[in-house]
C-alpha cells in the first residue's frame, strides 16, 4: 500500500526509523489539493487537518508499506482515538507524473491545541518529542 508521509515519519524525524523500517521510498511528493497542515499540541505535533482545499499543497514523503506495517503506524498515530484519522487522498510526485492515491493520517481540528503555527506547505520543524522520550 502507499503512504504518504509529511511530519515525524520522513526521513531523519522522530518516528521514522519506529514506523516505517523496512518500507520503500518512492520519492518525494505533494497533495493535490491543498490542506492545512500546522504545529500544534503539546508535543508540537505536525498535524494535517481533514479540511480539503484549505490551507496549502503539502510536501512529503511517499513509501510502499507492507499492508501488516499499518498496525504499527496507527499506534503511532493514534489511530482509534477520536479525531485521529486514516484516509486516502491523491498525491503529485515532485518531478512531475500523474496523481497516485495514497494513505494518509490527518487529524480533526479540534485536536490542533494549542496551535504553533500557521498552514505550512513542509514540515521543517525539530520541536517534536515522542512521548516516550519525554
Amino acid at each position: 500500500m502507499k503512504l504518504f508521509v509529511f511530519g515525524t515519519l520522513k526521513r531523519g524525524f522522530a518516528l521514522h526509523e519506529k514506523g516505517l523500517i523496512g518500507a520503500t521510498y518512492l520519492g518525494r511528493y505533494r497533495t493535490g489539493q491543498p490542506y492545512p497542515m500546522v504545529i500544534a499540541g503539546q508535543w508540537y505535533a505536525p498535524m494535517m487537518i481533514n479540511r480539503p482545499g484549505d490551507g496549502m499543497r503539502v510536501w512529503g514523503e511517499l513509501y510502499e508499506v507492507e499492508a501488516d506495517r499499518f498496525a504499527i503506524l496507527d499506534a503511532l498515530e493514534s489511530v482509534g482515538n477520536p479525531g485521529n484519522f486514516r484516509i486516502a487522498i491523491d498525491v503529485v510526485p515532485d518531478a512531475g507524473g500523474s496523481s497516485i492515491r495514497a494513505i494518509v493520517y490527518m487529524k480533526a481540528a479540534e485536536l490542533a491545541v494549542p496551535l504553533h503555527s500557521q498552514p505550512l506547505a513542509e514540515f521543517l520543524d525539530r520541536r517534536f518529542v515522542p512521548q516516550w522520550e519525554q
